[in-house]
């Protein structure tokens, strides 16, 4: 799936491509004018079609392989689906460890004022925040080069690229003096295309990937704070419309404004331009816009910071995380209702229970310590 992923984004950003027109091209060493017309080639949007087709197809031999037992995307019900056709088996003498402790041999605890942040309970995030600050590395060193590679190969003529300064640094390379490299992808016809595939891949591949594993931390930040409604008044609604956490919930409704905007960014940075006659391609340029390049690297970088700061975020309250995995919730919610509440159950000699119920239920006590509802031989507390 995500070679077709990646393959449907080079194609989209290949199906269009700007072609400067002959008579508003103007060069010179004060200004470099142009004007672009948009020219639609069939080959990336072949390869588009295919793409998605392909998606289509393995989403479907999916669901004909295995047994769909949940159509919904909450953790809970998935959970609650696992646990139905026992499929997951809660561990007892767990009631108050959180996904970090999967480790941790099931033993009394005593409730704690935090929880561990989602950068300690999930190795997998902390390698989708690596890669994040992976890519804005990799993206301040392809605006080196680029400059690098204008100040050692570009010729001092009166066509040269002007230097990367205030004056021409901008948001848009349009009508304006902006520092460049372009060159000429050689070949013809599908060789020149599976050229230019390469080059795209090369660069928007990895960003690609990056932006879309990040919807992982999202969505278990999402998950663990529908988990953390079990404590409030209104409890916790198991299931939920998969669409209102976009709008509603502000880490998400970022990602959902975010993505779209670095690709267009990645677009101003670098872009595929073609000459063509009579319908047919003539030859296809890349061209990189060193300032918007920068730009790119900018905004990223706003972007792994603000993850950063997010998965570092520890949860306050008694109530173990779980952060969407099902093991730990099976462990955690020992009554299933379409709205529960978590919080002290049982009282007992040595140890108390802490679970789920269809109504609310008292806060835990802090200075007691929990294990489960049925105790037998257990390890001492931790």
């Amino acid at each position: 799936m995500a070679p077709c992923l990646m393959a449907s984004r080079l194609s989209s950003s290949s199906c269009p491509i700007l072609q400067p027109h002959s008579s508003c091209v103007s060069t010179s060493k004060q200004r470099y004018h142009f004007c672009r017309v948009l020219a639609i080639t069939g080959l990336p949007v072949l390869l588009l079609g295919v793409a998605l087709l392909l998606q289509v197809v393995i989403a479907l031999s999916t669901m004909r392989a295995g047994k769909i037992l949940t159509w919904s995307s909450s953790p809970f019900d998935l959970t609650a689906a696992l646990v139905h056709h026992t499929q997951l088996t809660p561990v007892s003498f767990r009631c108050m460890r959180c996904v970090s402790d999967l480790d941790v041999d099931g033993s009394p605890a005593k409730p704690s004022e935090t929880q561990p942040s989602v950068w300690h309970a999930h190795p997998s995030i902390r390698k989708v925040v690596v890669s994040l600050w992976g890519i804005v590395v990799a993206c301040a060193g392809w605006a080196a080069l680029v400059m690098y590679v204008w100040d050692k190969y570009y010729p001092d003529a009166e066509d040269k690229p002007p230097a990367l300064t205030t004056q021409t640094w901008s948001f848009l390379p349009e009508a304006v003096l902006f520092n460049y490299i372009a060159y000429v992808i050689p070949g013809s016809n599908v060789q020149r295309w599976i050229l230019v595939f390469i080059n795209v891949a090369t660069i928007q591949a990895p960003l690609t990937l990056a932006l879309h594993c990040s919807e992982l931390i999202t969505n278990v930040i999402r998950d663990e704070k529908q988990w953390r409604c079990a404590t409030g008044r209104k409890g916790l609604k198991t299931t939920t419309n998969p669409l209102k956490p976009i709008f509603t919930d502000p880490i998400c409704f970022v990602l959902f404004v975010t993505k779209p905007f670095l690709h267009w960014m990645f677009g101003l940075s670098f872009l595929i331009s073609d000459y063509a006659s009579g319908g047919m391609l003539a030859n296809v340029m890349i061209v990189m816009h060193t300032a918007q390049i920068w730009n790119l690297c900018i905004a990223l970088f706003i972007f792994a910071c603000f993850f950063t700061l997010v998965v570092r975020r520890r949860p306050r309250g008694p109530q173990p995380a779980a952060y969407g995995h099902v093991q730990t919730l099976a462990n955690l919610v020992d009554e299933w209702s379409p709205v529960i509440w978590w919080g002290h159950k049982e009282g007992g000699i040595p140890y108390c229970h802490a679970g789920t119920s269809d109504h609310p239920l008292p806060d835990v006590m802090m200075d007691f310590v929990y294990a489960g509802s049925v105790v037998g031989s257990l390890a001492p507390v931790s």
